[in-house]
């Protein structure tokens, strides 16, 4: 035996209201989608149609709740149609035969959900329709109820060809029947809609949708243009946008434009837009319709042969939209490309604000990167350049592709006049790399900060038996932690000791901090791998000769404080490094503290 599910209508309205709509509002995008699908499908029947929904609010300053009247001059509803797509959840006259969801659609809605988001507002929905279909059709009422029953009757007088729909406001949605609110929903939902949308109060009469945006006007010159394209902007996001780029895709049928924004977003942050389907908005936040290096632009557009989501605020991720996305990102790469070739002073500009952006491009078309890498700025020991700068004065770029070691590096390398490229941030290892095969001619090395510290200033032979006794004592103080000492000139004087360590130095350190975390049996092969190593001195800690702590120390005669003291020298020097500290090394910054202390205060 088979049976049938059972609908509980009231827990359907209160899942749609919280979980699939955004909010209460969204009841007259959908009265605006049903209206508007509406006409469409009357203009099949009569294509000279002029289609055209009104909007008025009942009883508004008056005793008792408001009501909502909306009225469209569309097909209408036979009984049957009543039947089939009024009262049945989830059936929807906008579906083909077969319910082929990939195929384009002339309607917005598919999903036979829309009318039942008005019970997020009120407890009944009055329905008065009659079908275009039949000249001698009747006037059909049908009034629906959160209980989930509805009734039918035929009236005896006659509304034109169309269909009205009552709403009266329930308690706590007051704020949703406010003239001056409908209008401004209705506005922001159906503005771009290409039927003229009214909305009455006693004699007065205001168009919602007069003014068409601007992609769809046509201008004297290109001057009026750009005024109207960035007024359209600020009015919609709220700032001063710093260019706009014309938006085309034959895949979606998309129109529209993208705003350059006026600062540098965050790369955190989420890349949103403003969409509309078939002119109907469809979210104020879209994520997913641009690449995800275009987050320097904000968009306004509409598409005609997307397939949305089911809450209708979001587009569902397919083969159309990713080739959608792909020819929307082909728009802004052509607008780059243009600047370069004929505006390099706004190109400056832009590339100011919106350089990563440029660079997450430029890793993945050869092309622009090309035409664009010599004007992107990159950090180096000596400041920010392009490029193009580092060029002038330095045959091959040399690089730290590990921004804590450029960051203990870089002021040594300034001080010896030596530019060496950060390598760290986002993107630019990559682009320095594919600086060396793409750009003919370029020499680009990444710098071992061990082979920089080799090539720091010997001391002569006086000097180094001078010091003999303090790197002796380093040596030894520092072999459990696989390190070495030695001793070079370099400026800055300031800075008494330069830690580095090789590719294999740091996966030691690595390996040893996560056995620290480990569980016994982790933690065993972990010790493994770092016991094959353990007998290599990986790192380096290279005194200054320049430093006066340093000549200080090598000239102590008091072992023990001697080597407290390297040790507190070599805590330092990876604190500077911003080498995260092991638990040893914790405890040899602990006890050394107290050791100077206590020697301090014994003497």
């Amino acid at each position: 035996m088979s049976f049938k599910f059972q609908v509980h209508l009231r827990g359907i309205i209160e899942l749609l209201s919280k979980h699939l709509y955004s909010g209460p509002q969204v009841y007259l995008r959908e009265l605006l989608q049903n209206g508007v699908d509406a006409i469409r499908a009357r203009l099949t029947l009569e294509t000279k149609h002029a289609g055209e929904i009104t909007l008025e609010v009942l009883g508004h300053g008056k005793k008792g709740p408001p009501t909502l009247l909306f009225t469209d001059n569309g097909i209408g509803l036979t009984e049957a149609e009543i039947h089939e797509f009024l009262a049945t959840i989830g059936q929807s006259s906008k579906r083909g035969e077969g319910d082929d969801w990939d195929q384009p659609s002339d309607f917005i809605g598919r999903f036979g959900v829309g009318l039942l988001s008005c019970f997020i507002v009120c407890e009944e929905i009055v329905v008065l329709t009659r079908s275009a279909r039949e000249p001698a059709a009747k006037t059909l009422e049908w009034r629906g109820r959160q209980d989930g029953t509805y009734a039918i009757k035929v009236l005896e007088r006659d509304i034109p060809p169309g269909t009205q729909v009552y709403l009266t406001c329930k308690p706590g949605s007051e704020e949703f029947f406010q003239p001056d609110k409908v209008f401004e929903l209705v506005k922001h939902f159906g503005g771009l809609l290409p039927y003229p949308i009214k909305m009455l109060r006693g004699s007065d009469v205001r168009i919602v949708n007069d003014d068409p945006p601007p992609w769809r006007r046509r201008f004297a010159n290109v001057k009026q243009e750009r005024e109207a394209m960035l007024d359209y902007g600020e009015e919609t996001f709220g700032f001063k946008c710093f260019d706009f780029i014309p938006l085309r895709s034959e895949a979606g049928k998309i129109e529209g434009v993208a705003y350059v924004l006026p600062h540098t977003p965050s790369l955190a942050g989420k890349r949103t837009h403003r969409v509309y389907l078939k002119n109907m908005l469809l979210a104020e936040n879209a994520e997913g319709l641009l690449p995800d290096w275009a987050f320097f632009v904000k968009c306004i557009v509409n598409a005609n042969e997307l397939r949305p989501l089911a809450s209708r605020e979001g587009f569902y991720e397919d083969d159309a939209l990713a080739t959608a996305r792909d020819n929307l990102g082909q728009c802004l790469r052509d607008y780059l490309l243009k600047l370069a070739r004929d505006d390099s002073e706004r190109l400056q500009r832009l590339v100011g604000l919106h350089y990563l952006a440029m660079k997450a491009l430029a890793t993945r078309d050869d092309e622009f990167f090309t035409l664009f890498i010599d004007f992107l700025p990159f950090q180096t020991s000596l400041g920010t350049m392009t490029l193009a700068e580092y060029r002038r004065d330095n045959p091959t770029i040399k690089y730290l592709a590990n921004f804590d070691q450029f960051r203990e590096f870089s002021g040594v390398a300034a001080a010896q006049d030596l530019c060496i490229v950060n390598g760290g941030p986002v993107y630019d290892c990559e682009l320095l790399e594919k600086y060396g095969y793409l750009i003919p001619g370029a020499s680009v090395e990444e710098i071992d900060p061990a082979s920089m510290t080799q090539a720091l200033e010997d001391l002569t032979m006086e000097e180094q038996e001078e010091v003999f006794n303090l790197v002796r004592i380093a040596d030894l103080v520092l072999q459990p932690y696989h390190c070495g000492a030695e001793i070079k000139k370099f400026l800055p004087r300031e800075m008494p000791t330069l830690y580095s360590t090789s590719r294999d130095g740091n996966f030691l350190r690595s390996v040893e901090q996560s056995r620290e975390v480990a569980d016994e049996l982790w933690s065993s092969v972990l010790g493994n791998l770092a016991d094959k190593r353990s007998g290599a001195m990986y790192s380096q800690l290279c005194f200054n000769y320049h430093n006066p702590l340093v000549r200080k120390l090598a000239g102590l005669t008091d072992k023990t404080l001697l080597q407290r003291s390297i040790q507190m020298l070599y805590v330092q020097a990876l604190m500077l490094g911003h080498h995260p500290l092991q638990s040893r090394e914790m405890a040899l910054l602990n006890d050394g503290l107290i050791g100077l202390i206590e020697y301090c205060v014994n003497r």
